[in-house]
């Protein structure tokens, strides 16, 4: 865990993780931006470790590095409605395993749930209403809680990157939704270790490929 370099932290995201390196040398870095701490919201914290950390990014890669058998475009790329929707399905994740300790922390949570769906409507808005940076900043601090440096720091970020901030949400509603059908088609044969073994086990995946592989997951524990 490290600080976000002083050269960077004015224009980085609150928190991101860096992926170790392929042979070991480097190990993976889950960054915190300190660059003004009186703008962080300190009930965001174990939420954003959760998604940044474990059983976020840093589980999931590292799973997806240990796996045999693969090409290195699999092992060590990624798609991104899958990556940040499993970050943001384990921010959820980890209510359920009694991470967050206070209503404080769950309420966190919950805040950068709504963070991410605001990321759907100034993504699409900016992208194909062609919003206008004043018209998201202001959509951005009518529906949260979040600094107003956060908010002009996040929505220059979605102008410079098209697609990526509506994926967050996209990815962690498709995998509940396979978790949600697992569940109503296996009712009690279905293990939740079981299921997070078949989003995982291959690696990073489009989301119509990790609805097959979750499809052959139930058929086999169906029987």
């Amino acid at each position: 865990m490290r600080a976000v370099e002083k050269w960077r932290e004015g224009t980085a995201s609150t928190a991101f993780y860096n992926p170790p390196s392929a042979d070991g040398s480097r190990p993976g870095i889950y960054y915190v931006n300190l660059v003004d701490m009186n703008q962080t919201q300190k009930v965001q914290v174990a939420g954003i470790a959760a998604h940044e950390g474990a059983p976020g990014h840093h589980f999931q890669i590292a799973r997806q590095q240990e796996l045999t058998g693969i090409p290195k475009f699999r092992k060590f790329g990624g798609y991104g409605a899958y990556i940040e929707g499993w970050g943001l399905y384990s921010e959820r994740l980890a209510n359920e395993m009694g991470v967050y300790k206070d209503p404080y922390a769950r309420f966190g949570m919950l805040s950068l749930q709504v963070w991410r769906a605001i990321r759907l409507v100034l993504d699409t808005g900016i992208h194909a209403k062609r919003w206008n940076r004043d018209q998201a900043i202001a959509y951005f601090k009518a529906n949260s809680s979040v600094s107003d440096k956060d908010i002009a720091r996040e929505v220059d970020r979605y102008f410079n990157w098209p697609g990526q901030a509506t994926s967050y949400m996209v990815g962690q509603l498709k995998i509940a939704e396979l978790r949600a059908r697992a569940e109503r088609e296996l009712g009690p044969r279905f293990d939740i270790r079981d299921f997070h073994e078949a989003v995982l086990d291959q690696g990073a995946l489009p989301l119509d490929v990790l609805d097959e592989q979750v499809g052959r997951y139930i058929a086999a524990h169906r029987q």
